[in-house]
């Protein structure tokens, strides 16, 4: 048995709650890979476990994105204090337990490094409100300063502090973090973000002036969304799941 078939648990071992939490996850880990955000084995993405609230599932160290399944990622305890000894990251495992740990509105992050969300991160004024995918985030993100990789259990209060209640995040000179009741909300959040940047990036680039949304449009919008989000625009995540299912079901596993 190769590293990317050996499996964590029997999915016949675990609540039929958890184990379509891990499906729910692994797709994330997949659709994130399919739209070009992993980078070979780092970041990472994490799911509550349903029922056992200071537990959060995550990838094994050592695995591409593309090798993730259902199966095959790790549950541990935010309250612990893990590395790589334990088979998780340590940066992602002190990112995530930290926001699952302080948000328990939240059940799975999503947090990426792309050079999209880099290069966003790296402007003073941060995300602009001139495109309709941006809206989502108006007076809905919150900004952390780059204190390195994030490996001290320390920061995760000043993360916290700069998350406050919002549904995304940005570490300035780092990436992008988003945060969702469930994995289509947080996988969601984090397309539009960098769907967001993306444009933001290339209007930039162009020099010209920039058309800025009123402060007054760009929150009915993004009350819109959040309407949106919360009721049919759940009918996307099955439509996700059947790319992933046409790609490689695998992650199902």
């Amino acid at each position: 048995m190769n590293i990317a078939t050996k499996p964590a648990v029997n999915l016949a071992d675990v609540s039929d709650a958890e184990r379509q939490a891990r499906v729910d996850l692994a797709a994330v880990y997949r659709l994130c890979a399919h739209y070009g955000w992993d980078d070979v084995i780092y970041n990472h993405c994490a799911m509550r476990v349903p029922g056992e609230d200071t537990k959060f599932l995550m990838k094994r160290h050592e695995l591409l994105w593309t090798e993730v399944t259902a199966s095959n990622l790790v549950k541990v305890d935010m309250r612990d204090d893990l590395d790589e000894s334990a088979g998780v990251n340590r940066p992602g495992f002190t990112l995530h337990g930290g926001v699952l740990t302080g948000r328990p509105d939240v059940n799975c992050s999503v947090h990426v490094h792309t050079e999209t969300g880099m290069a966003l991160s790296g402007l003073k004024h941060g995300l602009r409100m001139i495109s309709q995918q941006a809206m989502r985030f108006h007076n809905r993100i919150g900004y952390h300063p780059y204190e390195g990789i994030t490996e001290d259990f320390g920061e995760r209060a000043r993360i916290l502090q700069a998350l406050s209640n919002n549904r995304a995040l940005i570490l300035n000179n780092h990436g992008f973090l988003t945060v969702g009741k469930n994995a289509r909300e947080a996988f969601v959040l984090m397309k539009y973000l960098m769907s967001a940047a993306e444009i933001q990036l290339r209007i930039e680039a162009t020099g010209s002036e920039l058309i800025e949304i009123p402060r007054d449009i760009c929150e009915k919008v993004a009350a819109q969304y959040q309407s949106h989000d919360a009721g049919r625009g759940a009918a996307d995540w099955p439509a996700y799941l059947r790319v992933l299912d046409k790609i490689d079901p695998s992650y199902r596993n």
